[in-house]
């Protein structure tokens, strides 16, 4: 599978992600889907501005300080605080909470969501979806 670059320099783009995160999730519209958690897989890439794009603190360009990228620690900590937040009948419902949480942030421009069951059939990887979220 080919996914489109998000790092790009001409529109001051640099990619943050979080592959491949593994959780426990109370997910689905079934009976036995509802019963217990199943396992999902879940991953984030961001096209976030970067410094050079347009002044975002009053840091330069080049301080190596937290505060001016987008964290991914705490990218995982609100993945995961979503998943745990209570049952969702739709992988697309999960997937598109996780991008309007990403875009909560002015840098993010752009969020792909992508969500996979990871036991739903048995000759199967995943079953899930992708979600491409963009600003304004």
């Amino acid at each position: 599978m080919e996914t489109q670059r998000i790092a790009d320099a001409s529109r001051g783009l640099r990619h943050v992600f979080l592959h491949d995160l593994v959780l426990t999730a109370s997910i689905g519209v079934h009976a036995h889907e509802q019963r217990g958690p199943q396992r999902i897989r879940i991953n984030v890439d961001l096209g976030v501005l970067d410094d050079g794009a347009r002044p975002l603190s009053r840091a330069p360009v080049g301080r190596d300080e937290l505060s001016r990228v987008v964290d991914y620690e705490a990218l995982a900590n609100r993945v995961r605080a979503i998943v745990a937040a209570g049952h969702v009948r739709l992988v697309e419902t999960l997937a598109e909470r996780i991008a309007e949480a990403c875009l909560e942030d002015p840098r993010v421009e752009l969020a792909r969501i992508r969500v996979e069951k990871l036991e739903v059939f048995a000759d199967a990887a995943s079953a899930g979806v992708e979600i491409e979220r963009r600003r304004g």
